[in-house]
């Protein structure tokens, strides 16, 4: 089996170790990055299956490169996990927002982020039968291909976006509580927040949008995807 490969960027040289030697120990080929100008030309050479990317980082910062690699469309499919000690919620909305998959905040166990890279990197683990495309109405989830398509426009999701729309859909008409979703979809629930959801639901039905109507808030409880809506 291929390895994945993990690109971490740090400015903290013994964390970027400490994060090397665990996801390269878990089996993972890691390169490293000490600024966001570093990580950007890394990234123009080489091939980068995740980024592990702090946010507090000298000049441009861990939001910037995020924002960067989005709107590059030779890289903004690459998974991005946000690394730092600005742990208030706006600061994890704000890293959601930009299309990070996920954001854990310093002090953190090597072990958590090495299961939440895990659970980001299994994109099409949630498929039942090899090669279903899911349609409803004018939205086609593609499991092999790794695709979404909204008529004839594709939405280009991240991985866990991927992830939660092909659950949904898989259990339409059931409703889902957010404690479900933090399980099924992220693997773990480790300092993972109910706002976690309920950022990335808001930004997927914005990127299917009018397919999104579909994704049905349930007050208090979670969502279902519901074919048929008034």
């Amino acid at each position: 089996m291929t390895k994945a490969h993990i690109l971490i960027v740090e400015d903290d040289k013994n964390i970027s170790k400490l994060v090397r030697y665990n996801l390269e120990k878990a089996g993972y080929d890691c390169l490293t990055a000490f600024s966001g100008e570093e990580a950007l030309s890394v990234l123009r050479q080489s091939a980068v299956d995740l980024i592990v990317l702090d946010v507090m980082l000298p000049r441009m910062d861990g939001f910037e490169v995020c924002r960067a690699l989005k709107q590059d469309d030779r890289l903004k499919g690459i998974a991005v996990i946000m690394l730092t000690a600005k742990g208030e919620e706006v600061d994890r909305i704000v890293g959601l927002e930009l299309g990070a998959d996920d954001y854990i905040v310093k002090p953190f166990s090597p072990r958590e982020l090495t299961l939440r890279i895990r659970a980001i990197l299994k994109r099409g683990t949630v498929q039942e039968t090899p090669g279903d495309i899911y349609t409803v109405k004018s939205l086609a989830v593609d499991v092999t291909r790794h695709k979404v398509t909204v008529g004839n426009k594709e939405a280009a999701l991240t991985p866990m976006e991927f992830k939660l729309l092909l659950t949904l859909i898989q259990r339409q008409g059931r409703v889902q509580t957010r404690e479900r979703l933090l399980s099924d979809v992220w693997d773990i629930a480790a300092d993972v927040t109910t706002r976690t959801i309920d950022t990335h639901i808001k930004r997927l039905r914005k990127k299917i949008g009018p397919m999104g109507r579909h994704i049905e808030t349930v007050r208090g409880i979670g969502y279902r995807f519901r074919e048929n809506i008034g």
